[in-house]
């Protein structure tokens, strides 16, 4: 069963970028815990998350955004997701996730959502 892949990427602007890929469920959730957790600590707040070669998402792994965009949005910051793949987004339509994030289609209009919460 494939597990977790998370490839990170910090710009100089302080945007901080995730790319998932496999399964995220209660078996790895705590790894991308973790990674909000040390960036929280280095004050980064602005996320962008790329989830089109996610294929799957558990409750805890949905937990997981749900937990830290409270912390984003208290320092000023926010979590946009890019492209859910079709698994991903119905999952996250049933557990109303979709209402707390901006969704968008490219790794651009992310950057403008985040350029836009920061004026």
């Amino acid at each position: 069963m494939p597990g977790l892949k998370i490839q990170r990427e910090e710009s100089r602007d302080g945007l901080v970028y995730f790319e998932l890929e496999g399964l995220l469920d209660a078996h790895n959730f705590e790894t991308l815990e973790g990674l909000f957790e040390k960036y929280f600590a280095q004050d980064a707040y602005r996320f962008v998350i790329d989830l089109r070669r996610l294929e799957y998402v558990s409750s805890s792994g949905a937990g997981v955004f749900i937990g830290a965009v409270g912390t984003c949005q208290d320092n000023g910051g926010d979590i946009v997701l890019v492209q859910p793949s079709q698994e991903v987004r119905e999952i996250f339509e049933l557990l109303g996730v979709l209402q707390i994030f901006p969704v968008v289609r490219t790794r651009e209009e992310a950057e403008e959502v985040l350029a836009k919460k920061a004026k």
